[in-house]
């Protein structure tokens, strides 16, 4: 069984945090909150909304930190409830699956020359950019590595929606691709001329 070593001071932390330790939460929060805020981000657009959900994850992360039994690792621990706490805001708040008719895109993006151009921030963009619905899933499958019936389980969705809901996010992205190598030939045409 692959067992991951944990640093002492983490132990220590976490007890602390059990104990009911303000100034060990304080660290705590310290310590994880801008990672986990990039989580929350990756599911809530919103900047404000994304730090209630991250003050609300965290809350529920000292309340049940009892639950923590010490296997696997207390970061994707932590990251669990950010995910579980950003999909309970977008159903209560958020009319999820809401269909978006997307064109195919007329060819396939040129890969190689994005990559020369995009950064990792730029995907991010047009990832924030999809409908929630779309977006939740990708996340959820191609970040977080969930398994489609786990997304299922998760959104109360059919695995088919899931299905469906990632293969139309990966539609709109490359056809997003595909006008951002456009946008990227234009200047380089207007560059040279």
């Amino acid at each position: 069984m692959l067992q991951i070593k944990k640093s002492k001071s983490e132990e220590k932390l976490v007890e602390a945090c059990r104990k009911g330790d303000r100034k060990a939460q304080c660290e705590l929060y310290e310590k994880y909150a801008p990672l986990m805020y990039s989580v929350c981000r990756r599911y809530v657009i919103e900047l404000q909304e994304a730090e209630d959900v991250l003050v609300c994850g965290f809350t529920k992360v000292f309340r049940k930190i009892d639950q923590f039994t010490g296997e696997g690792s207390f970061e994707g621990w932590i990251r669990r409830i950010m995910v579980n706490e950003s999909l309970t805001y977008i159903r209560r708040n958020k009319s999820m699956f809401l269909e978006v008719e997307i064109e195919k895109a007329e060819r396939e993006p040129d890969y190689q020359q994005l990559h020369n151009h995009l950064e990792v921030e730029d995907l991010h963009k047009m990832i924030d950019l999809l409908p929630t619905g779309y977006k939740t899933v990708f996340n959820l499958y191609a970040i977080e590595g969930f398994s489609h019936k786990e997304i299922a389980e998760k959104l109360g969705i059919s695995e088919n929606t899931s299905k469906s809901q990632l293969s139309r996010a990966r539609a709109h992205l490359q056809k997003m691709l595909v006008q951002a190598e456009d946008s990227m030939e234009v200047k380089l045409m207007s560059n040279e001329g």
